[in-house]
């Protein structure tokens, strides 16, 4: 079984419930998902999973939350090749950088050598639309499939 870490820095719970509903329909493709806060992980962990989701909110105008910091620089030092990723994020489109922070870690992520394998997800606060569910599903299993297809 193939095992997935899902790392989230969320203030307000709108990031931790994107998490959620992603955790949730990972598990029930049948993969191990271990569900980590940001703030007191430590990336050389990544390293032992099969696949990487990472998620955060953007802070003002298009930054990294206090919470993610740490974590982000610390990414910087760890090889994670070929490792299958994938990043979302809550955010406000009231800001110019809507979910920037989907692009500072998918940036972040590629340095670190891992591969891209979805598009990432920006959700306008909490998800409660069908279609933030809809986007939420097919995010996971995106995900999923490109894992399986990997195993």
């Amino acid at each position: 079984m193939s095992k997935i870490v899902l790392v989230f820095a969320s203030m307000s719970g709108n990031t931790e419930d994107i998490a959620d509903l992603i955790t949730g329909k990972l598990r029930d493709k049948g993969f191990e998902v271990d569900l980590e806060e940001m703030e007191d992980y430590d990336p050389e962990n990544l390293a032992e999973y099969d696949g990487i989701v990472l998620g955060s909110y953007t802070w003002g105008d298009g930054d990294l939350p206090y919470e993610a910091d740490d974590f982000y620089e610390a990414l910087g030092d760890v090889d994670l090749s070929a490792k299958p990723a994938a990043v979302f994020g809550s955010g406000d489109t009231v800001y110019p950088e809507f979910c920037e922070a989907v692009h500072i870690f998918e940036r972040k992520l590629t340095e670190c050598g891992t591969n891209l394998v979805t598009q990432g997800l920006k959700i306008e606060f909490i998800p409660e639309t069908d279609e933030d569910f809809e986007a939420c599903e097919r995010f996971a299993e995106e995900f999923a499939a490109k894992l399986k297809v990997r195993a």
